[in-house]
């Protein structure tokens, strides 16, 4: 079938990676990408570090040649338009008050940060997704406004870490007992969690948010055991959840993200991408949706390719990694954390070590801290399928080279 027209929904990271794949795979057809905010496109994990750390203002962290996108890939550009309904069997998406016409499609519209209910109409309280959420969150720390960061994922220990730089007072405040369990298990996510006390960040756990109070503007963060803890800064960083919502009644299959098989493809002249992708991976016999910046990239490009010809179309092979920085530590996660995991290397006490996951046999993840030049050795084992013995073997090898230098 010709491809007259392509449209991508999702002007991020995995959009536009896959707006440059087509012209680089050859594409001389009309194509668009479509993008919810008025920005051009740019850079997301930098706004949760050096963007909203600095002590001045810095440079919005645009892609590369993303101010002569549309001119250098002749691509119709649509910014500011939500699109809010897809017909897949007329093949048409609604796009603001139009509706665009395409011959195939590539979903990447990413992921929205969940809220805190009745929290909507404050001020000062904030998610961490958008360009627009760093202006106003780096704007309030450099004030100096007590700050209180909702939830100890990732983003809110960022958050928090740049509250420090600035020299400010942070409390993290967690529901869970433990930060970090469903990204890297109980164990790994007491060890993680152990940085904020090190670095003078106040981290209470087991305190489910009961409601945030003020008139017009945030003023205090109620704990469900009746505590309040003064705030004019909350920043909230609870998770996210697919971008789908558009899409209910199309006839694609939705489950946490849209479910793709392992090229990518939903079906109906459907591809998807980013963290809104569902697909079935091949490396780890298991449907995954990764909200990762290397998984978006790469997902962009194959999926792009994929679409274009569907006749030779590839799997999709991907051993996810993953990066946070917290308090001038780097931590990386590479593979999949199951179960918890053995340390190899160094000592969760300190500031550095690694910790392998298993699942029976095999080696499936890696956790890092200040271990960089590690890290990729057991992203490369565990795409090879290797044994734990293997990485056991390869921790040995790792440390007696440390022990050398």
């Amino acid at each position: 079938m010709a491809l007259d027209r392509v449209v991508i929904v999702g002007a991020s990271l995995a959009g536009t990676k896959a707006a440059q794949a087509a012209r680089a795979a050859g594409y001389t057809g009309r194509l668009t990408l479509v993008g919810d905010e008025i920005h051009l496109p740019y850079d997301r994990p930098p706004l949760s570090k050096e963007f909203i750390s600095a002590a001045e203002p810095v440079d919005v962290p645009f892609f590369d040649g993303a101010h002569h996108l549309a001119e250098d890939l002749e691509l119709e550009l649509l910014l500011g338009e939500r699109a809010s309904g897809l017909d897949a069997a007329s093949q048409r998406i609604s796009v603001g008050s139009a509706s665009v016409a395409y011959d195939a499609l590539l979903v990447a519209t990413g992921s929205s940060p969940r809220r805190i209910a009745g929290s909507e109409a404050l001020a000062g309280v904030e998610t961490l997704r958008t360009l627009d959420d760093a202006h106003r969150i780096g704007e309030g720390l450099r004030e100096g406004l007590r700050t209180v960061v909702v939830g100890g994922g990732f983003i809110g220990s960022e958050v928090a870490s740049a509250a420090r730089r600035h020299g400010h007072a942070v409390t993290i405040v967690e529901a869970a007992p433990i930060p970090l369990v469903r990204a890297v298990g109980s164990t790994a996510g007491e060890w993680l969690s152990r940085l904020h006390g090190r670095n003078g960040t106040h981290l209470i756990c087991g305190a489910p948010v009961a409601a945030l109070t003020g008139d017009e503007k945030v003023e205090a963060v109620r704990l469900a055991d009746g505590r309040e803890l003064p705030a004019e800064l909350v920043v909230v960083g609870i998770g996210a959840d697919p971008a789908t919502g558009w899409l209910d009644g199309s006839d694609l299959t939705l489950d946490n993200g849209v479910v793709c098989d392992a090229t990518l493809s939903a079906g109906m002249n459907v591809w998807a991408a980013g963290d809104v992708a569902r697909w079935w991976s091949e490396d780890f016999g298991r449907s995954l949706r990764i909200e990762h910046w290397t998984n978006a990239a790469e997902q962009g490009m194959l999926a792009m390719r994929n679409l274009l010809a569907p006749e030779s179309a590839q799997v999709y092979r991907h051993i996810p990694y993953f990066w946070s920085d917290w308090y001038g530590s780097r931590i990386q996660l590479v593979g999949l954390p199951v179960g918890e995991p053995t340390v190899v290397t160094g000592d969760p006490d300190t500031d550095t070590f690694v910790a392998l996951y298993r699942e029976d046999d095999r080696i499936v993840g890696a956790l890092a801290l200040n271990k960089r030049s590690d890290i990729m050795k057991y992203r490369a084992l565990i795409a090879k399928h290797g044994t734990w013995d293997d990485g056991l073997a390869l921790a040995e090898q790792r440390n007696r080279r440390s022990s050398a230098v």
